[in-house]
């Protein structure tokens, strides 16, 4: 197995380290001109084995597979063309800016026998695997909250008038698909597609900087807040009529969460998650490779895009639109 990945920016040097534990050949990366020196960096940090600023000299290489680690506008051109070259590909969340550019790419693999993942890591982190199973305990749901708060820096630039692209409309950036989106992702993960959903956000200059997604399962509701323009504590809930569970970390980073039952019992279920937490779904995805696991990978791909597509829906009903729309 060979990988080639795009970009060079925080997401991909928390990765590296962890791809030097598993089984990959070789490691490739391929950067602008001006992000030369960074990738030329990493190269000799990391031992890769060669560094690209031409995309179609990569995608001529020896590579199996395409990490896609660029601003969510570019998501869907550059696995389309590295899907048209034979590669796998693993796209960085959000997978892509809407639901047809997901669909098109699906389109594209399907008859290169070529698989498509979304690097959302929470589905393969054992404490989210045994939170899954532990909702039996519970009871009924009745109510869901995740909250992911975060003031960014780059809330400030862009206050100042400086468009970076994690606020960008015309690069398909906003709180929902750069914060929110981990916790849609938990929510549909854990309860699937809801009956109907309503997205409601702080907007300024045409992007949302912060916003509340609300589910209507029918039998309970569900809220998740992503904030890019403030901060609170980080606490995610599920509440039912025998117990409660409470996380206190965002649930791409959890290790760890509570279960309060209603006569005064407490169980902390603690995960000893010993690798890097971008670890274990870039290990699912090299299996399901190796494997040829196509059914469980339309699974998980699937979920993708009924997210894409609620995520698209909800977006564009509260007037956020981008170019790639």
């Amino acid at each position: 197995m060979k990988l080639g990945i795009l970009g060079t920016g925080m997401i991909v040097k928390d990765l590296l380290p962890t791809l030097k534990k598993l089984p990959i050949e070789g490691i490739s990366i391929l950067s602008t001109e001006a992000s030369r020196k960074a990738a030329e960096q990493l190269a000799a940090a990391y031992d890769l084995d060669k560094t690209y600023c031409d995309y179609d000299a990569l995608l001529a290489g020896d590579v199996d597979a395409i990490y896609v680690a660029l601003p969510n506008f570019l998501h869907y051109s550059f696995a389309k063309k590295a899907l048209a070259h034979g590669k796998h590909v693993i796209i960085e969340k959000p997978v892509t800016a809407n639901a047809a550019e997901l669909a098109d790419l699906i389109e594209t693999a399907k008859p290169r026998g070529l698989m498509i993942f979304e690097a959302m890591n929470i589905h393969y982190l054992p404490s989210f695997q045994a939170l899954k199973k532990d909702l039996a305990k519970l009871g009924q749901i009745k109510v869901v909250s995740f909250n992911y708060s975060q003031y960014s820096s780059r809330y400030d630039a862009f206050k100042a008038g400086v468009i970076l692209p994690a606020f960008d409309c015309h690069k398909a950036g906003g709180a929902l698909m750069d914060i929110n989106v981990y916790n849609v992702h938990a929510i549909l993960g854990l309860f699937g597609v809801p009956q109907a959903a309503r997205y409601h956000a702080n907007v300024e200059k045409g992007i949302d900087t912060s916003g509340m997604m609300f589910y209507d399962y029918g039998g309970f509701k569900a809220v998740s807040i992503g904030a890019k323009d403030c901060k609170a504590p980080i606490r995610s809930t599920i509440q039912g009529d025998l117990a409660a569970i409470v996380i206190e970390k965002p649930v791409n980073q959890m290790t760890e969460y509570r279960i309060l039952y209603n006569d005064g019992r407490g169980e902390l279920r603690t995960f000893d998650q010993k690798e890097h937490r971008l670890f274990y779904e870039f290990a699912a995805f090299l299996r399901m490779i190796e494997e040829n696991a196509v059914e469980e990978q339309q699974k998980a791909l699937a979920l993708s895009l009924e997210i894409a597509k609620l995520m698209q829906k909800t977006r564009t009903a509260e007037g956020i639109v981008f170019d790639n729309d």
